[in-house]
């Protein structure tokens, strides 16, 4: 992978070079002349003065673009939040190792606060969700490869009502692993 990235990254930096090469020498037969009746600078022929100006400003204009491009017009950021917001695991679904390891801080902090109306509130609000998640087909596929993979019979998911335990390991059952 590090061997890619190096190639995505010097790709930039070749493809800006020629870019600049061949419109710079695409150009050059058309505006050669200006430069032809020029004398010398500091003893640089007036045809590399004229190149490397015409380099330059490719340069110029292909960067310009880039930057407006990504600052001003933004197309893509827009479609990243849509890819975001579309995503259900980004906004309201939880993949089961996640909801395992909320579920235990969800624990701990109903026990540390045991006094608190508003972190009970909330802990009551994250086993809801936790309860609801466990009802999707994404649970029931993670405990089927769980069983098969550690071996257990019912990886013990305490946040759980018995009920929702209970429908989680016959959907879990049900499913056919590929």
């Amino acid at each position: 992978m590090r061997q890619y990235w190096r190639i995505q990254q010097s790709q930039t930096l070749i493809s800006m070079g020629f870019w600049c090469t061949t419109l710079t020498l695409l150009v050059w037969p058309l505006v050669s002349w200006r430069f032809e009746a020029m004398d010398s600078i500091l003893g640089v022929p007036p045809t590399y003065l004229g190149l490397l100006s015409i380099g330059g400003t490719v340069l110029l204009i292909v960067l310009a673009i880039g930057w407006f491009y990504d600052v001003s017009f933004g197309l893509w950021r827009e479609h990243l939040t849509v890819v975001q917001e579309r995503n259900p695991f980004t906004t309201y679904k939880l993949n089961a190792p996640l909801g395992m390891i909320l579920s235990q801080t969800n624990t701990i902090l109903r026990k540390v606060s045991e006094d608190d109306e508003d972190v009970q509130r909330h802990c009551d609000f994250v086993d809801r969700w936790l309860e609801w998640n466990s009802e999707q087909e994404i649970w029931m596929r993670s405990m089927s490869s769980i069983k098969g993979i550690v071996g257990e019979e019912d990886p013990f998911l305490q946040h759980l009502s018995p009920e929702a335990r209970a429908k989680l390991e016959a959907g879990a059952d049900e499913l056919q692993d590929f």
